[in-house]
């Protein structure tokens, strides 16, 4: 069954009055994937279980762009939502999902530009487990200007905890780049959120396949060795 990145990749080309030409459009991709049908990599699809979910909210055409990496947290976690996001209407979904007695929602999002009472830099898990809750991490998925449109411009995310993280390592992300070096991409912070929750082996199962995409991804765009395009069908190239 088609996760829930895929499925909202279908209703936006749906509405779409004329095509999305990324870069690399006339590529042949695996559907399932994304990545070049030559270095095709679902045979090595992660299946693991996570306590914790997402709730993907995405920038106008994220989906739909090949470098995404929301895709890999929907393809590794397998309680993850997704939802397009609009300043002037608010998906009534959204709202029921953040308002579900089951979930404990935490907005990712750097500490300096919330008040410092919202913030904390930690799950509460003791909270949680008197509670009977389980941790929903609200990831703003699109470029930095357009994460902070998007919490500036959702009044519905006001009331809810912050979740600053302070990543050791800079982004290994190489698709697209960030102009500031130290953001990461939103599969990589959604691997240290699912660390924060203790979520060890799914956040272990979304940095592999966040490697393996990178590599598998930029041999389209570069012709590899002999060695590495070895390496990549067999699965050992990370």
């Amino acid at each position: 069954m088609p996760h829930a990145v895929s499925r909202l990749r279908d209703q936006r080309l749906a509405r779409s009055e004329k095509p999305f030409l990324a870069r690399g459009a006339l590529l042949v991709r695996c559907p399932r994937c994304r990545v070049s049908v030559t270095y095709c990599m679902c045979a090595w699809q992660p299946n693991v279980s996570a306590n914790s979910a997402v709730c993907l909210l995405m920038y106008d055409a994220e989906p739909l762009k090949p470098t995404n990496t929301g895709w890999l947290i929907a393809d590794v976690v397998p309680d993850t939502f997704a939802f397009s996001w609009s300043r002037t209407e608010v998906d009534e979904r959204i709202l029921t999902l953040l308002a579900d007695p089951q979930w404990q929602p935490y907005v990712v999002f750097p500490g300096e530009y919330v008040p410092a009472q919202r913030v904390v830099h930690d799950v509460a898990h003791a909270q949680l487990k008197i509670a009977a809750k389980r941790p929903l991490f609200v990831v703003l998925d699109g470029t930095w200007t357009e994460a902070r449109k998007m919490y500036r411009k959702s009044a519905y995310l006001a009331h809810l905890p912050v979740l600053s993280l302070q990543p050791e390592a800079i982004s290994r992300y190489r698709l697209r780049r960030s102009t500031r070096e130290e953001h990461l991409c939103t599969a990589e912070v959604t691997a240290l959120c699912l660390q924060l929750a203790d979520d060890h082996a799914a956040a272990e199962a979304l940095e592999q396949w966040f490697a393996r995409f990178s590599r598998h991804y930029l041999a389209s765009r570069k012709p590899p060795s002999a060695s590495e395009k070895e390496a990549l069908r067999a699965g050992t190239a990370l």
